[in-house]
This record gives C-alpha cells, sequence and structure tokens, in this order.
C-alpha cells in the first residue's frame, strides 16, 4: 500500500500530458520474479508486447503512464507475447479490457490474476488442411520477411482440377485464435462447411500483418498522426512475388475473376486500393469495416480508377463499429463506405457488381467479419 501511495505522489508532480497512469497493485503469484510486463492494445496494433510500452517497476509495483488519445482504448497486460497474456484466477482467456479517456490525469489499478496457464502454449485451432507456407517469406519490395498461412480445400489431393484463390491480410487472425489477438475469422471450418453443403472449393493465401509495421504497409499514403506509405511496396509483393510462386506451385486459376483479395479494417484499406490498382489481376474484392478515414486520398484515387467494369466488390461495415477500437475515427466507418460506393458508381462501376451491408448492431471486431465471410464469398464468386 505504501509503494502504491509513493507512486501516486510521483505521478501527480508529472506533466499534464501524462493523461492516465495504470498501477498493477495485485500480481499473480506465479509471476516471475525479475518479469518484464507490457501493456498491449489497439492503440499499438496488438503488437503482444513493445519496448515503448513496457511497464516501469518500482519494488514489486508496476505501472506506466499513456498519453491522452481520441475516445477509447482496448488492450491487456502480457509477459512480451500473446502466450504470455494474462488470464483469469483460473487459467482462461479474459475479455479485452477498455479505457475511456475522459480526465486529463487519471490513476487507474488492475489486478493481475493468472497469466496464460503458466505460461503454456495455446492450443491451435486450425483444421488439417490449413499449414504454415513459411515462417519468413522474403518481402524483397520492404526489405522483410512474413508468416504465410495456406488454406487447401479438402479436395485438393482427390483432383485435377484447379482453385479460386482468396489472399487475406491480417494472417495472425484469420485461421487460428491461438496466434490471434482478439479471436479468429474462422475462415477454414466455414469454407469446410461451403464445400461440404455446396462443393464450392478455395484456396485461400493469409499473409500475416507487420505488427508494428501494419499501418505503414496496408495504407499507400501516409497519415500524419498513425503512419502508412508502404501499402504500394505490400501490394508490390503480393502481386508481383507472392502470387507468382503461389500459381507457379499449386492448383490455382490464376486469372482475376477466380482471384479475391480481402481484409478488414485497414485490410479493408488496401483491399479496396488493391481491386482499383490492378484491376487486371483481382476481380473479386472484399472490404470489410474500412478504414477510409485512415487515408481520405483514396475518394481522388477511386474517382480516376472506379471505372472498372467486371470486378466485383462486397462491402461490410458494422452500425457500432466505434464501441470496440481506439480509433475515434472509426466511426466514421459507415459514412466513409457509403461514400466511397457513391464515388466509383458516379464513375461507372455497375450497381450489380457492388454488394453493400450494414450490420446495425455490428461492432469493429472478428466476430462481425466472421460471421459474414460466408456470404460475402458466396456472393463475390457466384456466377
Amino acid at each position: 500500500m505504501k509503494q502504491s501511495v509513493y507512486i501516486l505522489i510521483f505521478f501527480a508532480f508529472q506533466s499534464t500530458f501524462a493523461q492516465v497512469t495504470f498501477i498493477i497493485n495485485k500480481l499473480s503469484k506465479n509471476t516471475p520474479e525479475n518479469a518484464s510486463i507490457y501493456i498491449s492494445g489497439d492503440f499499438e496494433n496488438w503488437s503482444g508486447g513493445q519496448e515503448k510500452y513496457k511497464l516501469s517497476k518500482t519494488n514489486k509495483t508496476y505501472f506506466i503512464t499513456l498519453p491522452q488519445q481520441n475516445g477509447s482504448i482496448n488492450f491487456k497486460f502480457t509477459q512480451g507475447a500473446w502466450n504470455n497474456v494474462e488470464t483469469d484466477k483460473q487459467g482462461d482467456d479474459i475479455k479485452n479490457r477498455s479505457y475511456t479517456f475522459s480526465k486529463e490525469n487519471d490513476t487507474v489499478f488492475v489486478e493481475v490474476l493468472n497469466w496464460n496457464k503458466n505460461n503454456t502454449i495455446k492450443k491451435s485451432t486450425t483444421t488439417n488442411n490449413v499449414f504454415i507456407l513459411s515462417n519468413n517469406f522474403d518481402i524483397p519490395q520492404l526489405k522483410r520477411t512474413r508468416r504465410i498461412w495456406m488454406y487447401l480445400p479438402p479436395n485438393y489431393n482427390q483432383t485435377n482440377q484447379s482453385f479460386p484463390v482468396i489472399y487475406m491480410h491480417d494472417g495472425q487472425n484469420i485461421f487460428d485464435s491461438s496466434a490471434s489477438f482478439s479471436g479468429e475469422w474462422e475462415v477454414d471450418e466455414t469454407l469446410n462447411k461451403i464445400y461440404e453443403k455446396l462443393n464450392f472449393s478455395f484456396i485461400v493465401v493469409g499473409i500475416d500483418n507487420g505488427q508494428n509495421k501494419r499501418l505503414d504497409e496496408y495504407s499507400p499514403w501516409k497519415n500524419n498522426k498513425y503512419g502508412g506509405g508502404e501499402g504500394d511496396a505490400y501490394l508490390e509483393f503480393v502481386v508481383n512475388t507472392l502470387k507468382p510462386y503461389i500459381d507457379a506451385n499449386y492448383k490455382t486459376l490464376g486469372n482475376k475473376s477466380n482471384t479475391a483479395i480481402i481484409g478488414s479494417s485497414m485490410g479493408g484499406l488496401i483491399s479496396y486500393y488493391a481491386g482499383l490498382k490492378y484491376p487486371d489481376v483481382f476481380g473479386k474484392i472484399g472490404v470489410f469495416s474500412p478504414a477510409f478515414w485512415f487515408s481520405p486520398e483514396i475518394n481522388t484515387f477511386s474517382k480516376e480508377h472506379g471505372n472498372i467494369k467486371n470486378s466485383k466488390i462486397y462491402f461490410l461495415a458494422g452500425g457500432k463499429e466505434g464501441n470496440n477500437t481506439g480509433f475515434q475515427e472509426i466511426n466514421e466507418t459507415v459514412k466513409g463506405m457509403c461514400n466511397i460506393i457513391d464515388v466509383i458508381k458516379k464513375e461507372g462501376f455497375p450497381t450489380k457488381n457492388i454488394e453493400s451491408k450494414v450490420v446495425p448492431n455490428g461492432k469493429h471486431n472478428e466476430e462481425l467479419w466472421r460471421t459474414n465471410f460466408e456470404e460475402a464469398v458466396l456472393w463475390l464468386f457466384k456466377n
């Protein structure tokens, strides 16, 4: 208790720019004595633990101060990775913590009751037709590497036929809850059900996001506040490096009418941009909860490139997008999406090739994207 009082007095003399201080006043007994603890959330792209968000420690008390941000943030505490994330007392997953900025200087006491089942690795939830193509696939355009996931349809090895391909961003979140920070899309389970019901088959290529590079890679233009500007290089990798490799090594239908690109949030922005920039490559575009607010330049780009006659776009947004994100601007999701639809329609994009859906109670999360993925895929690929 004395330690907490000392810390409170310390922060009373700090600058008014220090808007909220989180103090862990109760810590699980199974925490290593010299553990490093991090706060990770939507404000830093759910990295699992960045050095700048490492908690300070005075004797046995951990604390961190975050500057004021617009609206709310969602977060959890980790020991530097998602396999060391905090849990409830029994070691089971907990919901994301949230905090809404409403005071100039606020102090919040929190309890960390346990860590991920004594730091064991979470069990994978992938089906048996999902595998890791590479843990370090080269991205020469960005001088980085990336993990690439593959989903092959249940009948892949029983036929000589070739298959449509869906390219998806945020690969950590589409197949495996143990790799995701906030749930998965269940793409593999959904496509297996589609195969069983309708005998439709697809290949899926999942590209992990670059964690702290995610915002940079998923926007072609720089946002002065959040970053961006590497979107063109990222798409050059997908189009000129990854897709040729997939087409050369797997039984794919490589033409535009059988190639989709799908993503959510920033992934929705870059998927939409890809569809307009590479209309001869991607004929099916899935734009879920698009972060058009991040890059206002997308409006001019849509006017210049929106006159595409033989591509299809499925747009999805939730009516409550602002309730589960750290970006206040995400409240503009539906408005921004409808505006872009109007723009491309005026430029000649056929109305029959656009499907737009707003889920009134939908939030900015995997549940919204997961529950509408099947509908999107079937609409995009129907004749």
